[in-house]
Protein backbone atom coordinates (compact mmCIF):
# COMPACT_ATOMS: atom_id res chain seq x y z
CA UNK A 1 0.00 0.00 0.00
CA UNK A 2 1.47 3.78 -0.97
CA UNK A 3 0.52 6.94 0.99
CA UNK A 4 0.10 9.67 -1.63
CA UNK A 5 1.60 13.00 -0.72
CA UNK A 6 -1.05 14.50 1.05
CA UNK A 7 -1.42 11.93 3.32
CA UNK A 8 2.33 12.14 3.91
CA UNK A 9 2.40 15.85 4.62
CA UNK A 10 -0.07 15.48 7.29
CA UNK A 11 2.16 12.73 9.31
CA UNK A 12 5.32 14.97 8.87
CA UNK A 13 3.22 17.97 10.33
CA UNK A 14 1.86 15.80 13.14
CA UNK A 15 5.30 14.85 14.01
CA UNK A 16 6.76 18.50 13.96
CA UNK A 17 3.82 19.59 16.36
CA UNK A 18 4.65 16.47 18.98
CA UNK A 19 8.26 18.07 18.85
CA UNK A 20 7.58 21.22 19.21
CA UNK A 21 5.67 20.57 22.48
CA UNK A 22 8.08 18.08 23.79
CA UNK A 23 10.85 20.80 23.36
CA UNK A 24 8.54 23.45 25.25
CA UNK A 25 8.38 20.76 28.41
CA UNK A 26 11.91 19.89 28.33
CA UNK A 27 13.67 24.03 27.35
CA UNK A 28 12.40 25.64 30.75
CA UNK A 29 14.00 22.14 32.72
CA UNK A 30 17.10 22.93 30.76
CA UNK A 31 18.24 26.36 31.62
CA UNK A 32 18.09 25.87 35.07
CA UNK A 33 21.12 24.47 36.73
CA UNK A 34 21.34 20.37 37.33
CA UNK A 35 22.01 20.87 40.58
CA UNK A 36 18.21 22.48 41.35
CA UNK A 37 16.30 21.12 39.04
CA UNK A 38 13.67 18.14 39.89
CA UNK A 39 13.16 15.55 37.76
CA UNK A 40 9.84 12.75 37.60
CA UNK A 41 11.51 9.68 38.53
CA UNK A 42 9.49 5.80 39.53
CA UNK A 43 10.79 3.66 42.68
CA UNK A 44 10.85 -0.03 41.92
CA UNK A 45 11.82 -3.21 43.48
CA UNK A 46 15.94 -3.89 42.83
CA UNK A 47 14.64 -7.60 41.81
CA UNK A 48 11.05 -9.47 41.19
CA UNK A 49 11.75 -12.98 40.72
CA UNK A 50 8.89 -15.67 39.84
CA UNK A 51 9.84 -18.50 42.03
CA UNK A 52 9.09 -21.96 40.66
CA UNK A 53 10.60 -25.19 41.24
CA UNK A 54 13.44 -27.00 39.03
CA UNK A 55 11.20 -30.76 38.99
CA UNK A 56 7.19 -30.55 38.75
CA UNK A 57 4.81 -32.34 41.38
CA UNK A 58 2.08 -31.81 43.95
CA UNK A 59 2.26 -29.58 47.04
CA UNK A 60 2.23 -30.85 49.78
CA UNK A 61 2.07 -27.60 51.89
CA UNK A 62 2.78 -23.82 50.96
CA UNK A 63 4.16 -22.06 53.83
CA UNK A 64 3.96 -18.47 52.59
CA UNK A 65 1.01 -15.83 51.48
CA UNK A 66 0.94 -12.67 49.93
CA UNK A 67 2.60 -9.53 52.15
CA UNK A 68 5.17 -12.18 53.87
CA UNK A 69 8.62 -11.14 54.36
CA UNK A 70 10.95 -13.76 53.40
CA UNK A 71 14.70 -14.69 53.79
CA UNK A 72 16.95 -15.24 51.31
CA UNK A 73 16.85 -19.56 51.09
CA UNK A 74 14.01 -19.74 53.45
CA UNK A 75 11.85 -22.84 52.80
CA UNK A 76 8.60 -21.32 51.35
CA UNK A 77 6.79 -24.62 49.90
CA UNK A 78 7.51 -28.95 49.77
CA UNK A 79 6.33 -31.24 47.19
CA UNK A 80 5.57 -34.44 48.14
CA UNK A 81 8.53 -36.77 48.48
CA UNK A 82 7.96 -40.38 49.68
CA UNK A 83 9.95 -41.99 47.40
CA UNK A 84 12.49 -39.85 47.58
CA UNK A 85 12.57 -39.69 51.13
CA UNK A 86 12.43 -43.84 51.18
CA UNK A 87 14.98 -43.56 48.19
CA UNK A 88 17.61 -41.48 50.68
CA UNK A 89 16.71 -43.61 53.51
CA UNK A 90 17.79 -46.98 51.70
CA UNK A 91 21.28 -45.17 49.87
CA UNK A 92 22.12 -43.92 53.75
CA UNK A 93 22.22 -48.29 54.86
CA UNK A 94 24.31 -49.44 52.16
CA UNK A 95 26.31 -46.32 52.13
CA UNK A 96 27.21 -46.48 55.87
CA UNK A 97 27.39 -50.52 55.93
CA UNK A 98 31.53 -51.37 56.19
CA UNK A 99 30.76 -55.49 56.80
CA UNK A 100 31.64 -56.45 53.28
CA UNK A 101 35.23 -54.62 53.05
CA UNK A 102 35.76 -55.51 56.87
CA UNK A 103 35.17 -59.06 55.72
CA UNK A 104 37.81 -58.81 52.88
CA UNK A 105 40.14 -56.91 54.79
CA UNK A 106 40.00 -60.24 57.00
CA UNK A 107 40.37 -62.52 54.32
CA UNK A 108 43.25 -60.73 52.91
CA UNK A 109 45.23 -60.67 56.42
CA UNK A 110 44.57 -64.45 56.76
CA UNK A 111 46.00 -64.86 53.39
CA UNK A 112 49.17 -62.49 54.31
CA UNK A 113 49.34 -64.64 57.03
CA UNK A 114 49.37 -68.09 54.73
CA UNK A 115 51.84 -66.92 52.28
CA UNK A 116 54.29 -65.61 54.86
CA UNK A 117 54.21 -69.39 56.61
CA UNK A 118 54.52 -70.93 53.04
CA UNK A 119 58.13 -68.35 52.51
CA UNK A 120 59.20 -70.06 55.67
CA UNK A 121 58.11 -73.72 54.48
CA UNK A 122 59.95 -73.24 51.42
CA UNK A 123 62.88 -71.42 53.07
CA UNK A 124 63.37 -74.65 55.04
CA UNK A 125 62.42 -77.20 52.12
CA UNK A 126 59.42 -78.05 53.56
CA UNK A 127 57.25 -77.11 51.09
CA UNK A 128 57.32 -77.06 47.28
CA UNK A 129 56.97 -73.69 45.50
CA UNK A 130 53.58 -74.44 44.13
CA UNK A 131 52.34 -73.82 47.66
CA UNK A 132 54.48 -70.22 47.92
CA UNK A 133 52.46 -69.11 44.50
CA UNK A 134 48.89 -70.25 45.45
CA UNK A 135 49.20 -68.61 48.68
CA UNK A 136 50.24 -65.60 46.59
CA UNK A 137 47.91 -65.82 43.81
CA UNK A 138 45.20 -66.12 47.03
CA UNK A 139 46.16 -62.70 48.31
CA UNK A 140 46.62 -61.24 44.74
CA UNK A 141 43.11 -62.22 44.19
CA UNK A 142 41.91 -61.06 47.66
CA UNK A 143 42.68 -57.70 47.47
CA UNK A 144 41.31 -57.15 43.67
CA UNK A 145 37.93 -58.26 46.49
CA UNK A 146 38.87 -55.63 48.65
CA UNK A 147 39.39 -53.09 45.72
CA UNK A 148 36.15 -53.90 44.22
CA UNK A 149 34.55 -53.62 47.70
CA UNK A 150 35.80 -50.28 48.19
CA UNK A 151 34.68 -49.13 45.36
CA UNK A 152 30.81 -50.22 45.60
CA UNK A 153 30.84 -48.40 48.74
CA UNK A 154 32.66 -44.99 47.03
CA UNK A 155 29.67 -45.97 44.22
CA UNK A 156 26.83 -45.99 47.22
CA UNK A 157 27.97 -43.04 48.73
CA UNK A 158 27.82 -41.39 45.34
CA UNK A 159 24.01 -42.61 44.98
CA UNK A 160 23.12 -41.43 48.23
CA UNK A 161 24.42 -37.55 47.63
CA UNK A 162 22.79 -37.53 44.26
CA UNK A 163 19.21 -39.26 46.24
CA UNK A 164 19.60 -36.12 48.73
CA UNK A 165 20.22 -33.73 45.77
CA UNK A 166 16.65 -35.26 44.21
CA UNK A 167 15.30 -34.93 48.02
CA UNK A 168 16.47 -31.31 48.20
CA UNK A 169 14.88 -30.32 44.94
CA UNK A 170 11.62 -30.97 46.49
CA UNK A 171 11.70 -28.51 49.16
CA UNK A 172 11.78 -24.78 47.59
CA UNK A 173 13.48 -21.96 49.03
CA UNK A 174 13.24 -18.46 48.21
CA UNK A 175 16.28 -17.44 46.02
CA UNK A 176 16.39 -13.26 47.95
CA UNK A 177 15.14 -11.58 50.92
CA UNK A 178 11.63 -9.62 50.11
CA UNK A 179 8.20 -9.41 50.29
CA UNK A 180 5.70 -12.06 48.72
CA UNK A 181 4.20 -10.02 46.18
CA UNK A 182 1.95 -12.83 45.11
CA UNK A 183 1.24 -16.56 46.16
CA UNK A 184 -0.28 -17.96 42.85
CA UNK A 185 -0.67 -22.29 43.91
CA UNK A 186 -1.88 -23.71 47.47
CA UNK A 187 -1.37 -27.32 49.09
CA UNK A 188 -2.52 -29.90 46.98
CA UNK A 189 -2.21 -28.37 43.41
CA UNK A 190 0.11 -29.35 40.94
CA UNK A 191 2.94 -27.28 39.89
CA UNK A 192 4.62 -27.68 36.66
CA UNK A 193 8.37 -27.40 35.94
CA UNK A 194 7.58 -24.14 34.09
CA UNK A 195 4.67 -22.67 36.45
CA UNK A 196 4.81 -20.16 39.18
CA UNK A 197 4.54 -20.54 43.06
CA UNK A 198 4.52 -17.20 43.78
CA UNK A 199 6.49 -13.35 42.91
CA UNK A 200 9.40 -12.38 45.45
CA UNK A 201 10.24 -8.74 44.96
CA UNK A 202 13.33 -7.46 46.95
CA UNK A 203 12.75 -3.96 48.33
CA UNK A 204 16.02 -3.65 49.73
CA UNK A 205 17.68 -1.79 47.89
CA UNK A 206 14.83 0.16 45.36
CA UNK A 207 15.73 0.91 42.37
CA UNK A 208 14.56 4.46 41.05
CA UNK A 209 14.24 4.95 37.49
CA UNK A 210 14.42 8.45 35.87
CA UNK A 211 14.51 10.17 32.62
CA UNK A 212 16.80 13.48 32.59
CA UNK A 213 16.91 15.70 29.57
CA UNK A 214 19.66 15.45 27.03
CA UNK A 215 21.15 18.93 27.98
CA UNK A 216 21.80 17.41 31.43
CA UNK A 217 24.20 14.76 29.90
CA UNK A 218 27.84 14.41 31.11
CA UNK A 219 26.71 16.59 34.33
CA UNK A 220 26.40 13.13 36.09
CA UNK A 221 27.87 10.17 36.93
CA UNK A 222 27.99 7.24 38.35
CA UNK A 223 28.13 6.91 42.21
CA UNK A 224 26.94 10.99 42.47
CA UNK A 225 24.66 11.69 44.96
CA UNK A 226 20.84 11.71 44.84
CA UNK A 227 18.00 13.20 47.02
CA UNK A 228 14.88 11.31 46.44
CA UNK A 229 11.53 12.35 47.21
CA UNK A 230 9.01 9.85 47.30
CA UNK A 231 4.98 11.66 46.36
CA UNK A 232 2.64 11.91 48.93
CA UNK A 233 1.50 10.66 50.89
CA UNK A 234 5.07 9.03 51.78
CA UNK A 235 6.62 11.65 53.99
CA UNK A 236 10.59 12.65 53.95
CA UNK A 237 13.68 12.76 51.43
CA UNK A 238 16.10 9.54 51.07
CA UNK A 239 19.77 9.66 49.55
CA UNK A 240 20.46 7.36 47.15
CA UNK A 241 23.85 7.14 44.48
CA UNK A 242 23.21 7.02 41.08
CA UNK A 243 24.26 3.15 39.58
CA UNK A 244 23.35 3.72 35.87
CA UNK A 245 23.65 6.24 33.45
CA UNK A 246 22.32 5.19 29.67
CA UNK A 247 24.52 5.79 26.95
CA UNK A 248 21.98 5.47 24.51
CA UNK A 249 20.05 8.42 24.50
CA UNK A 250 15.99 9.00 23.13
CA UNK A 251 16.01 11.07 20.72
CA UNK A 252 11.94 11.19 20.10
CA UNK A 253 11.97 12.48 23.89
CA UNK A 254 15.06 13.76 24.07
CA UNK A 255 16.13 12.55 27.36
CA UNK A 256 18.28 9.46 28.50
CA UNK A 257 17.77 6.82 31.49
CA UNK A 258 19.19 6.77 34.61
CA UNK A 259 19.34 4.44 38.00
CA UNK A 260 19.82 5.30 41.22
CA UNK A 261 19.94 2.74 44.33
CA UNK A 262 18.07 3.81 47.17
CA UNK A 263 18.91 1.73 50.33
CA UNK A 264 15.82 0.80 52.17
CA UNK A 265 16.36 -0.93 55.39
CA UNK A 266 13.57 -2.12 57.19
CA UNK A 267 11.68 -1.74 53.53
CA UNK A 268 9.97 1.28 55.41
CA UNK A 269 9.83 3.08 51.42
CA UNK A 270 7.06 1.11 49.44
CA UNK A 271 7.70 0.42 45.77
CA UNK A 272 5.16 1.28 43.02
CA UNK A 273 5.14 4.98 44.12
CA UNK A 274 6.10 8.04 41.88
CA UNK A 275 8.93 10.72 43.07
CA UNK A 276 11.06 13.50 42.29
CA UNK A 277 14.79 13.36 42.09
CA UNK A 278 16.87 16.11 42.28
CA UNK A 279 21.26 16.20 42.14
CA UNK A 280 23.40 18.50 44.48
CA UNK A 281 26.20 19.80 42.48
CA UNK A 282 27.70 18.75 39.57
CA UNK A 283 30.52 16.43 40.67
CA UNK A 284 33.72 16.20 38.20
CA UNK A 285 33.37 12.66 36.00
CA UNK A 286 35.14 9.65 37.40
CA UNK A 287 38.49 8.86 35.73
Amino acid sequence: MTIDAMTKGRIVARRTKVRQKLAALLVPCALLPVSAQAFDCVIDPSIVVRVGSPVPGLLKEVLIARGDRVKENQVIARLHSDTEQATVELMSEQAASTSEIEAQKARLELARNRMKRAEALLARNVTSTDKLEEAVAEMEVIQKELATAETRKRSAELELQRAQTVLEQRTIRSPISGVVLERSLFNGEYLDQDGKLATIAKLDPLFVEAFIPVSAFGKMHVGMDAQVVPNAPIQGSFIGKIKVIDQVLDAASGTFGLRIELPNPGNSIPAGHRCTVTFEGVAPDLE
